[in-house]
């Protein structure tokens, strides 16, 4: 009985299901290795990667409190936790605050005011998105904010502040968002025009591979501006740039399909894409720590 139960904790905070902590993950790591000039210490990447994963476990939580009604109408969801009644939402919210104290616990540690600052509208966000999809068009770039916002954080890890960069960052990943999310939001676009509830897959209609491929384009060329105006990046943070562009272009080959496994199979593909900027930025100063 408690196995069990601790496999439905581990389904609701999709353990499971690792691409959305990575979606993360590869931001929050860019920010570090820009932040800390390629030298982010040990500690400080560990903190940031344990609370990156908790807080997108709180997310997933307070996603199904809100969602639970509509997940009922939707193929996909009809099975989550608290949706089938396997998990009280009485459970739900106390896992919500252990993990929450948990990543308050973890900003602690960094004894870093200006993080723990931080940490208040990083909370905020993980809480309200998933109510801006009743009301906002375009829920996916608030979605973008909650993700990146580790990407302040890590600036405010390293210099007590976030200059412009962390900023510009931050808007990278609102566009990198819109672009993934939206192809996620075309699997469940018939059932979502059902419910009720607003995404930019809806929002966008016919325009909505159009509108991908320009956030993508947005998203590498702000990371491009950042990476050669204020860190002086060159050719093996342009390879992985390179990389990351062509896995677009193949998104855009599966995406125009409109399939719902293909464009599933393109949402889950970003994990490499987000993987690759970072192997560029990650071997850019490795090349310039230990070979220049």
């Amino acid at each position: 009985m408690i196995l069990k139960k601790i496999k439905l904790y581990l389904q609701l905070v999709r353990m499971d299901k690792p691409i959305g902590s990575l979606l993360l993950v590869w931001p929050t790591l860019w920010a570090l290795w820009f932040a800390f000039d390629g030298k982010p210490d040990f500690f400080t990447t560990l903190i940031f990667l344990l609370g990156t994963v908790t807080m997108r476990s709180a997310g997933c939580i307070i996603n199904d409190i809100a969602d639970r009604k509509f997940d009922l109408h939707v193929k996909r969801t009809t099975n989550r936790p608290i949706t089938s009644g396997q998990v009280s939402v009485k459970e739900a919210i106390i896992l919500f605050i252990v993990l929450c104290l948990f990543a308050l616990y973890l900003a602690v540690l960094l004894n870093n005011s200006f993080v723990l600052l931080l940490s208040v509208p990083a909370l905020f966000l993980a809480i309200t998105y998933p109510y801006t999809k009743r009301f906002f068009a375009l829920p996916q770039a608030y979605l973008g904010i909650a993700f990146g916002f580790g990407i302040p954080m890590a600036y405010g890890a390293a210099l007590h502040e976030v200059p412009l960069p962390g900023w510009l960052l931050l808007l990278a990943n609102i566009f990198w968002s819109l672009a993934y999310d939206t192809a996620y939001a075309m699997v469940d676009k018939d059932d979502d025009i059902k419910i009720g509830i607003k995404t930019s897959a809806l929002t966008f209609g016919n325009y909505d591979v159009l509108a991908i491929m320009m956030c993508y384009f947005l998203h590498l060329a702000i990371i491009i501006f950042v990476g050669v105006h204020y860190y002086q990046m060159s050719n093996l943070f342009f390879v992985g740039i390179a990389i990351a562009a062509l896995m677009s272009v193949q998104h855009y080959f599966w995406i125009k399909t409109r399939s719902r496994e293909l464009c599933f199979k393109a949402f889950n593909h970003n994990n490499f894409l987000g993987m690759a900027i970072f192997l560029g930025v990650f071997g850019e100063y490795t090349y310039r720590i230990y070979f220049q």
